[in-house]
């Protein structure tokens, strides 16, 4: 609500849920049915969430990169980038955002998800940095510890971020992650971090809430 008493716009509403554990597919399913069936009315929404193992192939993904899936399931997917992994110990959060109503471009919306994901590690004192051209978020010493990938539709993003809080993370060493042969991949916990994942989720949302509230607006946070 305004400070006049008025409804706030759904421009200008966050709406925040932790979902717990949920399987990717019906997720993925759910984000495509949201945004195919948005309207002016429909609110922008942050879902929490943590899978079971899963590999998740993005849309241009080259199936040389899956190495060795060791029965694991993979997900041909839509969003953008190549393969990576989801597991117990992972915080995700998906993003359905109507940019477009906002006046936000593409590349500035990934630059303002990769900002919230190093103020969040930031909170544990954990310096997250960018890679030019490799989106999402590294440690000084090279490793990955945070995956991005989005897709857009007429304007309105799904999918989102991907950050490892406390992992086993040998099912990165079966893949090329997100098409880089090599990458090491690490967590918080592999920094002495102790967190939860709901917490660690909840962190980013509200730290993107706040860059988000630079034009109105706040998430609001749900059960």
């Amino acid at each position: 609500m305004n400070p006049d008493g008025s409804e706030l716009s759904p421009a200008a509403t966050l709406d925040w849920q932790w979902l717990g554990r949920q399987d990717y597919l019906p997720i993925w399913q759910a984000m495509r049915a949201l945004t195919e069936a948005r309207t002016a009315a429909t609110p922008d929404q942050l879902w929490g969430v943590e899978h079971p193992p899963v590999f998740t192939q993005g849309q241009a993904g080259k199936p040389e990169h899956l190495l060795a899936p060791h029965g694991l399931p993979v997900v041909q997917t839509d969003r953008g980038g190549q393969i990576t992994y989801h597991g117990p110990g992972q915080a995700v959060v998906y993003l359905l955002l109507d940019i477009r109503r906002r006046h936000w471009m593409v590349r500035e919306t990934v630059q303002r998800i990769e900002e919230a994901v190093i103020r969040t590690l930031a909170r544990w004192e954990i310096d997250g940095l960018r890679r030019p051209g490799a989106p999402g978020i590294y440690l000084a010493t090279g490793e990955k510890i945070s995956a991005l990938g989005l897709k857009v539709r007429n304007g309105c993003t799904y999918h989102g971020v991907a950050i490892n809080v406390a992992m086993d993370l040998q099912p990165f060493g079966w893949i090329n992650p997100c098409g880089y042969a090599g990458l090491r991949t690490l967590d918080m916990a592999s920094q002495g971090v102790q967190a939860g994942v709901e917490q660690v989720a909840a962190a980013f949302a509200e730290e993107f809430g706040l860059l988000w509230q630079r034009q109105g607006g706040g998430p609001t946070m749900k059960p």
